[in-house]
């Protein structure tokens, strides 16, 4: 018979075996194994700063930064459609003979200041910043081992610029990513895959997946903005084991971030967070994470020097889509085109810098906001967002008598509202027919703090 110690003991071990295993467990869902398919990709859970973020920024730059003309897509333009508008503008004022290969020295950065850079996103109030590391047009911003002297080292600014500008953003606490179009208009063994109905993958394996790889073990980005993807199938990509690497073992693994746009049929269906489309813009509340990317210059996302002050977005318009965008739980990812010596256009900076000025007063109902049980009012004049058990009511048009009138909220005897920038509570009663009347500030809009948009939080409504 045993002694009642090895009686304790032994009782013991089952108990030890069930800690070990429940910790085995624990750690096992935490550290999963993603499957090259996209049910196991899918299910990774979206690392939570993405969704925190809400607003970042676009640079759209490349050697289509020189000729600077009609859009990014310059090169397939001239050359893919033929345009007459296109063949035209070259023949007035490059000689004969003139190749897109030879705009590549003229992109010389020559001002690019990262510093500068950083500081404006800064400023903006932008939480990521995602860089073009490598357009259609397949020049890659970076010394890429699989482009040669097709690349930003080798040729114009003689510079990574994808690593500069990381260093200096990381500096500012903004998160990095990059964008990186899986496919090239014109390379020769894409052309010689797409003409083989992509069952080759000759062009995959020499340029594709060498520069993703490149790009996440050099750079450790937080988020790949993927493009390039509507011509052919993400089994041609081989996306979902690039993915599961990505999320498996990759030094970016917990913390990375990666869009829809990685084959036909992809977005909107598969990926991390959904772009759906450029300008996506949903009419209710989407069940998944999605993204709006837009531009300021309305007519292009790179830069252009025949863009006239009418194709930009003036600075209401941008705030009211950044508004609609997060209330209907999203993020706004804003794009600016800067010119091939490296500057950002005036009118690019005043843009960036008033959505700054708006997010210093009115961030706190926009950062890490949640949507609310209602998204807008019917008229969609006014759009909520909500923290825990505050709501906010953003407001895009001033009402002429001076009341705002609120017909979701249902108020308790202790509710408290007022308005962002502004200390002293504000007046409120209850709307006979519905919901609630606020009474604003008797000073003119161009007298607050912000001048449009204007930010109502409440306390103790239902």
């Amino acid at each position: 018979p045993r002694s009642p110690e090895m009686k304790s003991r032994a009782m013991g071990v089952p108990l030890l075996l069930l800690v070990v295993l429940g910790s085995a467990e624990s750690a096992f869902r935490a550290h999963r194994r993603y499957t090259p398919d996209w049910p196991s990709v899918d299910s990774r859970p979206l690392p939570d700063w993405f969704d925190k973020a809400k607003f970042g920024v676009f640079v759209h730059w490349g050697v289509f930064s020189v000729p600077a003309w009609g859009s990014e897509w310059f090169w397939w333009h001239w050359k893919g459609q033929g345009s007459p508008d296109y063949m035209r503008f070259m023949s007035d004022n490059y000689p004969p003979g003139f190749s897109y290969a030879d705009f590549g020295p003229q992109f010389t950065a020559h001002f690019f200041d990262p510093e500068n850079w950083a500081d404006l996103f800064q400023a903006s109030g932008a939480k990521y910043v995602v860089l073009t590391a490598k357009h259609h047009e397949g020049f890659t911003n970076w010394p890429s081992p699989v482009s040669w002297n097709w690349n930003s080292k080798d040729v114009g600014p003689h510079r990574d610029l994808v690593g500069e500008l990381g260093t200096a953003i990381r500096k500012r606490n903004i998160r990095y990513g990059l964008y990186h179009s899986l496919f090239e208009w014109f390379h020769p063994l894409y052309l010689l895959d797409k003409k083989n109905g992509f069952k080759t993958q000759h062009f995959v394996a020499a340029k594709t997946m060498p520069e993703l790889y490149d790009l996440v073990n050099r750079y450790k980005p937080d988020l790949i903005w993927s493009d390039g993807d509507w011509e052919s199938p993400d089994t041609y990509w081989n996306s979902t084991d690039f993915l599961s690497w990505l999320y498996n073992d990759s030094p970016v693994k917990d913390e990375v971030v990666v869009n829809d746009r990685w084959g036909v049929n992809c977005s909107c269906q598969h990926g991390g967070y959904y772009n759906c489309e450029d300008r996506f813009q949903p009419s209710r509340l989407p069940d998944h994470k999605w993204e709006m990317c837009t531009t300021v210059d309305r007519q292009s996302w790179g830069y252009r020097r025949n863009m006239m002050m009418a194709d930009v977005a003036d600075e209401a318009e941008i705030i009211a889509e950044l508004v609609q965008t997060v209330s209907l739980g999203g993020n706004y990812l804003l794009n600016i085109g800067p010119t091939k010596d490296g500057l950002i256009a005036p009118i690019f900076q005043e843009r960036l810098l008033a959505v700054g000025k708006w997010l210093n007063i009115s961030g706190e109902a926009v950062y890490a906001s949640k949507p609310w049980r209602v998204q807008s009012e019917k008229n969609a004049s006014v759009w909520y967002t909500s923290k825990g058990s505050v709501v906010y009511a953003i407001f895009l048009h001033w009402p002429e008598n001076g009341v705002l009138n609120l017909q979701s909220p249902k108020t308790t005897s202790s509710a408290q509202i007022t308005m962002l920038g502004i200390q002293k509570d504000l007046k409120w009663s209850t709307n006979p027919q519905e919901g609630l009347l606020i009474y604003l500030p008797p000073s003119p809009p161009s007298a607050l703090p912000v001048e449009f948009a204007w930010t109502i939080k409440m306390t103790g409504v239902e």
